[in-house]
């Protein structure tokens, strides 16, 4: 018997062994800006470990299998793609080839300034690359995987959108997976990091596209479980384990922003460009990034390139003290000092202070950067951080899940409705639940309105998703480059929930509506699942018009 087909032989016994048991088998993964990671607990050891796919996977040094978030199209219109290392293999990373994509997940349920090409007469979209790289490595997990694919945790960055959210769900929902749920990668890590006593640890997640902060208490807790946000979860799940004492997560500070290591490629990217006329590429891009990784391990680095079809060359050189000069003149580490306020800011409303902080883990490429590691020691004792997981602590985590630790959180945003403000002449919005807010909640918020016009035959409302009140970042693109930029202290990010035809609408109102006192009560509530309800009367007729309705799931 050949050694591939003993093995193909192996796999099959191996999951027929499995479902002749019914041992179900949990996996994570952790689908980031720059690389993406899987991990399952192994049926026979309990252990993580870390999955490697052929042709997707790469594996450089110490550091785990990694999948580079990267596609190519080869034919949109039959979703023939490459996705993975086998794009780096073919070279195809390093043109300005318009069917290459990467940083796709940072475009995924933002307000995008720019536009994507057309393809084999297919319209492309952000979400529609991320649906096709994540297919692909579902299908290949598949493929490979020894054991079937019962259960999967997703994590998602701590600041994302609920459209983000949304879009995740809808893709997961053709993947053929009994049971599939969300945690916050911050709080993952925390889980992943291997500590299971009771302490207080502020995870740092600083990746390819996000930077997110969190704070989170680990322990036991008698309160009602909360097992992440689930998004599909088959009846084979249902009524498991009720009888075992959870053990908790729970988050009681966190702050996040779209900034993360593509920028600072693209900032060193930029600085050749001025200093040595380097053209703007994706080839200069990538000789940054490579730039970027040597000078987490040495003084100083270079990277020469040598096309010997054109004679072009590039030398790039620079060393750390250049490099964090750089970070400083793009106001680096004064974004990450808002970012630490935020979160300690919110730790002193819990009565924690800075010294009652028990652990600082770090986490994600970027945390790999001396000056990244300088700046955290500024604010805590060296002997507190961790820094050895940076790559697969986050999908290490997402597994606990499975092992009988729960999750209770709060909502990162505020939300609010939308009015048409007469002073400024432009739509408002007025907040209705606030950030930080836990659920499920306890009591609702109480809102009155009257009609605005006369015989107005029904209430119509939008309800919108508001960021940071203090400024924050925007993504848009510069050129065919897809980057950040900080938003002035008097803007906010808001996304609509339900600005579309037939979700606007409230409820009717019989007889119509007259201008001059309150017509109707509205009472807004936030359920365990993170849905948005309302219930609402009319207070002439005194019926209830609308009991118990979801408007929209929160994130």
């Amino acid at each position: 018997m050949s050694w591939v087909k003993a093995v193909c032989y192996f796999k099959r016994i191996n999951c027929y062994l499995l479902n002749l048991f019914k041992i179900e088998v949990s996996y994570a993964l952790d689908f980031g800006t720059s690389n993406t990671v899987i991990t399952r607990v192994n049926p026979v050891t309990q252990q993580s470990e870390i999955i490697k796919l052929s042709g997707l996977s790469q594996q450089l040094g110490n550091n785990p299998p990694l999948i580079p978030s990267l596609v190519y199209v080869e034919d949109a219109k039959n979703t023939n793609i490459l996705v993975g290392q086998t794009v780096r293999d073919c070279g195809l990373d390093l043109s300005n080839n318009s069917r290459f994509f990467r940083q796709f997940k940072r475009g995924i349920g933002a307000n995008i300034q720019g536009f994507l090409p057309e393809l084999d007469e297919t319209s492309v979209t952000f979400e529609k690359i991320g649906e096709w790289f994540l297919n692909r490595v579902i299908e290949q997990l598949k493929t490979e995987s020894a054991t079937p694919l019962d259960s999967l945790v997703l994590t998602v960055p701590v600041d994302s959108f609920e459209t983000y959210r949304h879009w995740l769900g809808n893709v997961c929902q053709g993947w053929n997976i009994d049971q599939v749920r969300l945690l916050d990668e911050p709080t993952a890590a925390a889980l992943g990091y291997g500590t299971t006593e009771e302490e207080l640890l502020l995870v740092l997640d600083f990746g390819g596209g996000t930077v997110d902060l969190s704070l989170v208490k680990l322990g036991s807790d008698n309160l009602q479980k909360n097992q992440g946000f689930i998004l599909k979860w088959g009846q084979k799940f249902l009524g498991e384990s009720k009888s075992q004492k959870p053990k908790i997560a729970r988050v009681l500070a966190k702050a996040g922003a779209n900034l993360g290591g593509s920028d600072i490629d693209n900032w060193l990217m930029n600085y050749f460009a001025k200093t040595q006329d380097v053209p703007v590429s994706s080839l200069t891009l990538r000789l940054a990034e490579r730039l970027k990784i040597k000078l987490s391990s040495q003084e100083k680095a270079n990277e020469v390139y040598f096309n010997d079809e054109t004679l072009d060359s590039y030398e790039l050189a620079l060393d750390r003290d250049g490099f964090e000069s750089i970070l400083k003149e793009e106001q680096f580490f004064i974004k990450l000092d808002e970012l630490m306020s935020q979160v300690l800011q919110q730790a002193r409303r819990n009565g924690i202070e800075k010294n009652d902080i028990d652990g600082i883990l770090l986490v994600g490429g970027t945390v790999q950067i001396p000056a990244v590691q300088t700046w955290v020691k500024q604010y805590f004792d060296e002997d507190k951080i961790k820094c050895d997981r940076p790559f697969s602590a986050i999908a290490e985590g997402a597994l606990k899940l499975a092992e009988g630790f729960e999750v209770k959180d709060f909502l990162y945003h505020s939300y609010g409705i939308r009015y048409w403000n007469r002073r400024k002449k432009c739509h408002s919005w007025h907040s209705i639940i606030k950030s930080g807010q836990s659920y499920p909640m306890n009591e609702p918020i109480e809102i009155k309105l009257g009609a605005s016009i006369e015989n107005q035959p029904s209430i119509e409302l939008i309800i919108g998703e508001l960021g940071s009140e203090t400024g924050g970042t925007e993504v848009y693109f510069d050129g065919d480059r897809l980057v950040t930029r900080s938003l002035g202290n008097e803007q906010s990010n808001v996304q609509a929930l339900n600005d579309r035809d037939g979700a606007r609408t409230l409820a009717k109102l019989e007889p119509l509506g007259m201008p001059g006192s309150d017509r109707i009560k509205l009472e807004f509530w936030v359920d365990e699942q993170r849905f948005l309800r309302v219930s609402v009367e009319d207070l002439l007729t005194q019926n209830s018009l609308v009991e118990n309705q979801i408007v929209a799931e929160l994130s």
